[in-house]
């Protein structure tokens, strides 16, 4: 990999060019999605584009859908993130990388079971029983339903919330004969969703409270799992076809996680997600 955009690297007196450094990384999987995971607090990485995109490489590199520094705090909560997707961008919120990062903040703090975390979207706040997750989500947004734009499959209804970053929703007969890469690139890229784009996930109802949900995530592409998805599937499902708390949700990981909420008239509170976050390993890397 190219050397990192270092302010404190010492440079070759001869050449003058950037030493390269040997980082200490973990891999880590939530329902499907990975990350590279790193403790930032000491060394400072100011990783490009570039050098996030080779980490994230599944050949090139460690492989992932995203990478997480973990920082100090600069406000009242116990540390802080910084997120990137796999193409490089920073982004908001990711619920399947906040369970993983609290795991992985557990192991280097002093194991408590509680860890509160500094994200683009918001303080959240987590909590561990064993390797089972659950994270407080902050308050979702701009709730819409019943929007209908025009796809080269013709006129869809759509709907669409901000669980931490925005979601578009639309509901489908089978998940797994929806055309997610296809029709998932297209609607991130709509111009209803312009100028930032969306995420876009395609639910299936299977009753008995429970949905299964494939997504189309900006920045990556369809992954095994996107917890934010996940969650607002749940709660615009709940919305549209009366589910109740929790809800069961199935990715197309295989794994099953649970998104509970309240309601106070037609909004939502106290939205939570829970699921595994689980140590794949440790290594170092030349960066």
């Amino acid at each position: 990999m190219n050397s990192l955009h270092h302010p404190g690297f010492a440079s070759d007196s001869q050449s003058g060019k950037l030493c390269l450094v040997l980082v200490k990384f973990t891999k880590m999987n939530g329902a499907g999605n990975d990350f590279v995971m790193i403790d930032n607090r000491e060394i400072g990485l100011q990783l490009s584009t570039e050098q996030i995109q080779t980490l994230c490489h599944r050949q090139r590199g460690v492989g992932a859908d995203g990478v997480l520094l973990l920082r100090e705090a600069r406000g009242d909560a116990d540390l802080g993130w910084d997120f990137f997707n796999q193409d490089g961008s920073e982004a908001e919120m990711c619920g399947n990388g906040a369970r993983c990062f609290a795991r992985f903040a557990q192991r280097n703090l002093d194991g408590r079971n509680e860890i509160s975390f500094e994200t683009l979207a918001g303080v959240i706040h987590s909590r561990m029983e064993g390797e089972r997750v659950t994270i407080g989500l902050t308050p979702p947004e701009d709730l819409r339903l019943g929007d209908r734009i025009n796809t080269s499959t013709g006129e869809i209804e759509i709907h669409s919330v901000n669980t931490g970053v925005p979601h578009a929703v639309l509901f489908v007969e089978d998940a797994d004969k929806a055309m997610v890469s296809e029709l998932g690139h297209e609607i991130r890229h709509h111009d209803h969703y312009a100028p930032a784009g969306t995420n876009v996930n395609f639910v299936q109802l299977t009753g008995d409270n429970s949905i299964r949900v494939r997504t189309y995530e900006r920045g990556v592409g369809e992954t095994l799992a996107c917890g934010t998805g996940v969650t607002a599937s749940g709660l615009i499902t709940a919305k549209l076809h009366g589910y109740s708390s929790p809800i069961s949700v199935r990715v197309l990981g295989g794994d099953d996680l649970g998104v509970a909420f309240e309601t106070d008239g037609d909004d939502f509170k106290n939205v939570q997600l829970s699921g595994p976050a689980d140590f794949v390993y440790s290594g170092q890397i030349e960066i």
